[in-house]
């Protein structure tokens, strides 16, 4: 995915990352990166990132199946993943097509070394490559694209419009884009689990998605008039495994919930909040075995005209 005055939701697929925006848990692709963040912030953030994507990760790679099982290619040469992150879903495409060279493109060095680390890691060095862009000022020039991959991070492109259209030149006839965006704030109680405040996780979004956090149009429209169509648009719910890794997740992103929200929450639902977030109190998010991550993802995809 995609925080609060914190930089902002990223990732998931560190988008190549544009205007701040506030929200709480970066998504896949969603991140900004600003010359004045400082490294800590940075790699903060790209770990919530790989920690977001690497919950959801089952769930991108039903969407990218689906579209590639409905519109093809099956034997892609070239990908590109337009808003990187830390490179979870450049590796997980470089894995699905073993013939293909997958470009990552991110606008943060910090994302794009962790990218190339990971795939150095994977054994995926030689098809997997880096390029540092602005997603603001267009796509950069890579050539033929036969898919382009873009989760979580259309939504922070100043001109999304623009990118589109520079995106229906770069894709051949046939190829394939798939956009993904997430529906806001991730849930990970039952919903009798708000620390003595039922419905405390419904509340957090409604707020937050008041603040404009994550938010998107419906972007058939607008691929389609790019040169991509029909679209096809569908959900996918996206649920994590309980564990300590979906518990540490669920801290990270609460903790910054409760930042960017401290002002407009109801004080029983800021202390609720604080309930969740401290180590010695029973209802601590960070050690509960009932944490489940859950979200649901939008995706659109369509082939070249």
């Amino acid at each position: 995915m995609t925080h609060p005055p914190a930089p902002d939701q990223g990732h998931g697929h560190g988008h190549g990352h544009h205007h701040a925006h506030p929200g709480p848990a970066p998504r896949h692709g969603e991140h900004r990166h600003d010359e004045h963040h400082d490294n800590g912030a940075e790699a903060a953030h790209a770990g919530l990132l790989e920690l977001e994507a690497r919950t959801f990760t089952p769930a991108l790679e039903e969407a990218l199946e689906r579209a590639v099982t409905s519109l093809g290619p099956a034997a892609p040469r070239h990908v590109v993943d337009l808003g990187s992150g830390p490179g979870v879903g450049t590796l997980a495409l470089a894995r699905r097509f073993p013939g293909a060279r997958v470009t990552a493109v991110d606008r943060s060095p910090q994302m794009l070394e962790r990218v190339l680390a990971a795939a150095r890691e994977e054994g995926l060095s030689e098809r997997v490559r880096a390029v540092r862009a602005d997603l603001d000022a267009g796509p950069p020039d890579l050539g033929p694209l036969d898919i382009a991959w873009a989760s979580s991070s259309l939504h922070h492109v100043a001109d999304p419009t623009a990118l589109l259209a520079r995106l229906g030149e770069a894709v051949v006839p046939g190829g394939l884009l798939v956009v993904v965006e997430s529906d806001g704030m991730p849930r990970f109680l039952p919903s009798d689990a708000g620390a003595g405040r039922p419905g405390l996780e419904d509340r957090c979004r409604e707020v937050a998605a008041k603040a404009g956090w994550n938010a998107y149009p419906d972007w058939s429209d607008a691929m389609e008039r790019a040169g991509f169509g029909p679209v096809e648009r569908w959900t996918v719910t996206a649920e994590g495994v309980p564990g300590p890794e979906a518990a540490g997740y669920a801290r990270l992103v609460l903790e910054r919930v409760r930042v960017a929200l401290e002002d407009q929450l109801a004080p029983d639902d800021l202390e609720a909040l604080e309930r969740l977030l401290s180590p010695g109190d029973p209802a601590y998010v960070g050690s509960r075995p009932d944490v489940v991550p859950r979200s649901v993802r939008t995706v659109w995809a369509a082939r070249r005209n």
